[in-house]
């Protein structure tokens, strides 16, 4: 199943804190292009995409706040008949692009017109599956997140939060309508996929301070007089009671008395209506590239195989001298491994990601200056999440069930969630050169996912991992998203069996059992979305190893990553395309300069 773009991103593009495009390339070493002067037709698609955005905002209910687009004081509408107008509308937008020639834009147009058109073929395309039918799956729900992490910087952000809380019954009976209608034709997620999500609802159905909606109001900011915070806290006591807890618990016995005991047995996409080409424009949505499932697939036997080899030289070079399973076995029951207390894992966390900083500076010319917080995954989701995720404002790590989360996977999961990765991906954002604003909250999982798995990898580059079980953990973790192109198709194109998927990733990784459960039940209910990372991340590499052939000596990693994110998110074809150009550009700056490369 897929949610909307729209509530999904990670705010990897948010809008810009004030430096200007000609301040990012003097920071980041990079030319800014000459300027373009804009002819009728690079006109005629900016009016489009400006238009688009403009009505996005209003249709959605987006407000800025500290110059980030953000929910307002509502949910958007999720009725049928408002989906069959947003269809139309888009399809209108897709017909109005087809008649602006491309090829003629400006080179900066061009770009632009490549993101729109991916991401409105994405809003369409999700739409004419009527997948808000389904919106959600064993990983994310839409009756997840509506709760802050933390609380809000001032009373009119407050404010909107209350009216979101009281539109929550709305909200819910609109997507339980959408679930129903799903449910007649056979349309839903998988059974398997969904066992014990229903537990994530639970927190929510309870009254008084103890409802999680309640800790954004724990600790409010001085700005806000006292009497007003003690207002607003009676307020939101009053809304939980009369309407957050009755919608979270009549959404619970929905789905334990309805939805759940008529999801659908099968496991694969190819028996969803349409299922066949359902799972090829997934590939499409999620990866941005026209590969075949079979194409796939192979790509991903070839890794397995090339990665297998690598992890048993690391269990060689470590002198353990039982057969490879054994090791897998020992890797995940050996104490010295694993955490004793949640302090201990985060601690351990944070400590990699304070390395991490020290090294920026050999890894990138630009910095930001936005930091992120380590937090530990809220209870309520705890049991059923992923071991960790970042984001723009926190970085979350899962310390539910300690014996099942690793410490030498640790590494590689900090760089790729938190630094270089993910978080920091995020605060390049929103100081990246000036772009549309459509351009500024948009998200593409091959280029955003592709990059926090090249950090694992650059990490190596950078003596991030210092002992053989954590560069185990990180062959770990390579193998997992290589597996994933072979478990995800095997799945939804060949048939196979969610035992079969288990086995597969249990006999390849050192991941815990939960994890690997977890994980498998993740491809199961979201069909090609876990396709992206390992493409994205075979697709960064390639280009750099070309730029490495290419520079010889002269080749720094720091204009090439600062490049790489200043491009913002776009399709895979279009990052290696401007790539290529920043390779072309540099092999052109050192003929000019008379260099040589070696």
């Amino acid at each position: 199943m897929t949610l909307s773009r729209i509530g999904f991103s990670l705010c990897l593009g948010a809008a810009s804190l004030g430096l200007t495009p000609s301040a990012f390339a003097q920071e980041t070493g990079a030319e800014t292009a000459p300027a373009v002067e804009a002819g009728p037709l690079d006109a005629k698609l900016r009016t489009l995409y400006e238009t688009e955005t403009e009505w996005r905002h209003k249709e959605f209910h987006l407000v800025k706040d500290d110059n980030r687009w953000v929910q307002g004081d509502r949910f958007p509408s999720e009725t049928a008949e408002t989906q069959v107008r947003r269809l139309a509308y888009w399809q209108d937008v897709l017909r109005q692009l087809d008649d602006i020639p491309v090829d003629q834009l400006s080179a900066e147009e061009q770009v632009n017109a490549a993101v729109f058109r991916q991401s409105i073929w994405e809003e369409v395309n999700s739409l004419e599956y009527k997948t808000y039918e389904a919106p959600f799956n064993s990983d994310t729900f839409f009756w997840g997140g509506l709760n802050p992490r933390a609380g809000f910087s001032d009373a009119a952000a407050y404010r909107d939060y209350l009216g979101r809380m009281e539109d929550i019954p709305r909200y819910f009976d609109e997507n339980i309508a959408n679930m129903r209608a799903g449910l007649a034709r056979g349309y839903t997620v998988p059974r398997v996929g969904i066992e014990g999500r229903d537990t994530t609802i639970e927190a929510y159905t309870v009254t008084g301070d103890e409802n999680p909606f309640y800790d954004a109001f724990r600790t409010m900011p001085d700005s806000i007089l006292p009497e007003e915070q003690a207002a607003m806290r009676k307020d939101a006591l009053q809304i939980i009671e009369t309407e957050v807890a009755p919608a979270y618990d009549s959404l619970l016995r929905f789905m334990r008395d309805e939805y759940m005991p008529r999801a659908r047995t099968s496991i694969d996409a190819y028996t969803l209506p349409d299922g066949k080409r359902f799972y090829q424009d997934q590939i499409r949505l999620y990866t941005t590239l026209d590969l075949t499932a079979e194409q796939i697939h192979q790509i991903g036997l070839k890794e397995v195989a090339r990665i297998d080899a690598d992890m048993k030289a690391t269990m060689k070079a470590i002198g353990f001298t039982g057969t490879f399973p054994e090791f897998l076995a020992f890797m995940r029951t050996d104490p010295q491994f694993y955490a004793k207390t949640p302090r201990e894992l985060l601690s351990y966390a944070a400590y990699v990601t304070k390395k991490m900083d020290g090294k920026l500076k050999d890894s990138f010319n630009f910095l930001p200056r936005y930091r992120f917080t380590i937090r530990p995954v809220p209870d309520a989701i705890a049991p059923i999440y992923t071991s960790g995720r970042g984001g723009l404002e926190s970085c979350l790590f899962n310390t539910y069930d300690l014996p099942s989360r690793p410490l030498y996977n640790l590494t590689a999961l900090a760089l790729h969630e938190c630094i270089p990765g993910h978080s920091f991906q995020a605060a390049v954002a929103l100081e990246a050169p000036d772009r549309p604003e459509f351009r500024k909250d948009i998200y593409f999982s091959g280029y955003g996912e592709g990059w926090g798995l090249y950090t694992e990898w650059l990490g190596t580059k950078l003596g991030m991992y210092e002992t053989p079980y954590e560069e185990f953990g990180r062959q770990t973790f390579e193998m997992w998203r290589a597996v994933r192109l072979v478990i995800d198709t095997g799945i939804h194109t060949k048939g196979w069996s969610r035992q079969k998927a288990i086995d597969y990733l249990t006999s390849h990784t050192a991941l815990a059992q939960r994890d690997v459960e977890t994980e498998v039940d993740r491809y199961i209910s979201w069909p090609a979305q876990a396709l992206a990372y390992k493409l994205g991340e075979m697709s960064i590499r390639k280009l750099r190893a070309k730029a490495e052939a290419e520079l010889g000596s002269a080749f720094d990693q720091r204009p090439f990553h600062d490049t790489y994110l200043a491009l913002g998110a776009v399709p895979l074809p279009v990052m290696e395309s401007k790539m290529e150009e920043f390779i072309a550009a540099e092999k052109a700056k050192l003929a000019a300069s008379g260099e040589v490369t070696e």
